[in-house]
């Protein structure tokens, strides 16, 4: 059948309302799909993801497809705020809402909680805001790399794995104190992959899950995000939810491999894999990406406190392979580091100037003096 662009036209209007000018679903811009049985405008990736659900219907493009008057006359009764205000009326404030960015895995499950389980229209206790859950995750071994079956339970604010079913197989403990969680599915080579981190003797400690269903990691993701955000209610009482949020769970502003040369600038550059918590105000190093700790790391503070960022080297330095190079001044040394190419030498720079620009909290004066007792190189 033929497009009746009159009749199109009148749904592109429809697209000018308030809220259908972005994806109902992960806020993306410019929506041009949208579904027949639940009045929302989406994005194409949503779009794609809409199509496995039986509540939404037909999924049709707006620009392309033939509308009738009647799925016309539905899509102008209903609308994105109109649906949102039904399907989103009672998300937990911990619940991770994905943005356009995020990973497929994320959105899929926010959609399927959304419309097919209808999680968030009724104000009930949710399934995520749990004090116990535990079951089967594949983890990645610190030594070998393999990635083995074990046990994950979490309870009374500790998250614990075993290579069996009883204490004696117990093989960490990881305090929601320090917690975060982030997906890394590239990183870890599974769309399901979670990075998960937390602070041992002053270092940070990585340890990288998966779980073959969607739905079963995404829950322990808002499982610790619940914890999380529990235990930052009770330590920061006075502190609003719209602060806290934030600080439940986090992800690198920027990762990817840099070289680095030692504190005299006399030793040989060497390729390192970098993380940059913008959060936590830290750039760590590592050998490679899925190593369980780190080598190092730089305390990156304001410039007001004697930090500073600038592109280049020094005169007579030279990387071993790259040559597009960062500057990294702190009060104790300077730091020096090459990049590929020009757009990661662009995208680092970026990253940590809005960072040294970014103020320093009492937390991060203390972390500030902390890391340097820590790490005197």
């Amino acid at each position: 059948m033929m497009v009746d662009r009159d009749r199109n036209k009148k749904l592109l209007d429809l697209l000018k309302l308030p809220g259908n000018s972005e994806c109902a679903d992960c806020g993306d811009s410019d929506p041009d799909w949208a579904s027949c049985s639940l009045g929302v405008f989406i994005c194409v990736q949503c779009s794609g993801i809409h199509r496995n659900l039986q509540s939404s219907g037909r999924v049709k493009s707006v620009r392309l497809d033939y509308w009738d008057d009647d799925s016309i006359q539905f899509m102008k009764n209903h609308g994105n705020q109109q649906a949102n205000a039904v399907y989103e009326a009672y998300i937990p404030p911990f619940y991770y809402k994905p943005r356009a960015k995020d990973y497929t895995v994320l959105k899929e499950q926010w959609i399927r909680a959304k419309y097919e389980r209808k999680e968030f229209t009724s104000n009930r206790r949710s399934v995520y805001d749990t004090a116990h859950k535990e079951g089967m995750l594949w983890k990645r071994g610190r030594d070998n790399g393999q990635f083995l079956r074990r046990k994950f339970v979490f309870s009374e604010g500790l998250l614990k794995y075993y290579t069996r079913d009883d204490i004696r197989g117990l093989r960490g403990t990881i305090p929601i104190t320090t917690l975060n969680a982030m997906f890394q599915g590239e990183k870890i080579g599974h769309q399901n992959g979670l990075e998960i981190t937390f602070v041992k003797d002053g270092q940070t400690r990585s340890i990288f899950v998966y779980h073959e269903k969607s739905e079963e990691i995404v829950a322990w993701f808002n499982v610790l995000r619940a914890a999380r955000f529990n235990y930052l209610r009770v330590t920061f009482p006075d502190t609003p939810d719209s602060e806290l949020i934030p600080k439940i769970t986090r992800n690198y502003s920027k990762s990817g491999y840099m070289e680095k040369t030692g504190p005299t600038h006399k030793e040989a550059f060497k390729k390192r894999w970098f993380n940059l918590d913008s959060q936590e105000r830290k750039l760590l190093y590592y050998k490679n990406p899925l190593d369980a700790f780190e080598q190092g790391g730089v305390f990156i503070g304001n410039k007001e406190n004697g930090y500073h960022v600038s592109e280049g080297l020094p005169k007579g330095i030279k990387g071993n392979k790259w040559e597009a190079g960062i500057i990294i001044k702190t009060p104790e040394r300077e730091f020096l580091f090459t990049c590929e190419n020009a757009k990661d030498h662009k995208e680092w720079l970026e990253a940590l100037r809005v960072l040294i620009s970014k103020p320093m909290s009492r937390e991060d004066l203390i972390e500030a003096a902390s890391f340097r007792k820590r790490r005197p190189r």
